[in-house]
């Protein structure tokens, strides 16, 4: 697995972040989509009162994206707005500054999954429209870009994704 780097790019209103895995476009894609619960940090980055137990991203356009409290309960943490599978996944964040459900603040996150070879996948991550937290923009970027950081939330699921391509051919 590469380590994760910011471009040299610098947009004061996104974040982007990139990951090479040693893992087919195909198990980049499912492990990202549908098995988000085995790699998302939960017991760090959740925002319900529950001990958070799964992260579900619902595989459609217009899905829910949340975190399932062991009680049961759900945080929506925003939306499916693109899903192009193997290849382009655009989600809304709307995890406000204050760390809360907002519907309206609609800042996006696009995902690319890249062949570069048979087994490895570049995996582009761009969190955007961050001009939509206003005062508290720098802060939401540093988080987002060195704090809580994206670059890292890649790296464990680059872990899972190559665990998941195993070196006798077995997927899973």
């Amino acid at each position: 697995m590469t380590n994760p780097f910011s471009p040299n790019e610098h947009d004061p209103n996104s974040v982007r972040k990139m990951l090479t895995v040693h893992a087919p476009v195909a198990v980049a894609w499912r492990v990202f989509t549908s098995q988000m619960g085995t790699w998302w940090p939960l017991a760090r980055f959740k925002i319900g009162k529950s001990n958070a137990v799964d992260a579900v991203l619902e595989p459609r356009v217009g899905g829910r994206w949340y975190e399932q409290g062991e009680d049961g309960s759900i945080c929506l943490w925003g939306s499916v707005l693109a899903w192009e599978p193997p290849s382009r996944l655009v989600l809304s964040w709307d995890i406000d500054a204050n760390w809360q459900y907002d519907p309206e603040l609609g800042t996006e996150i696009e995902i690319r999954f890249i062949a570069e070879h048979v087994s490895s996948t570049r995996v582009e991550l761009e969190h955007r429209k961050l001009d939509r937290y206003g005062d508290r923009r720098e802060q939401m970027r540093r988080v987002f870009d060195s704090e809580g950081d994206w670059g890292r939330i890649l790296q464990l699921f680059g872990r899972i994704a190559e665990a998941h391509e195993r070196p006798n051919g077995e997927d899973g």
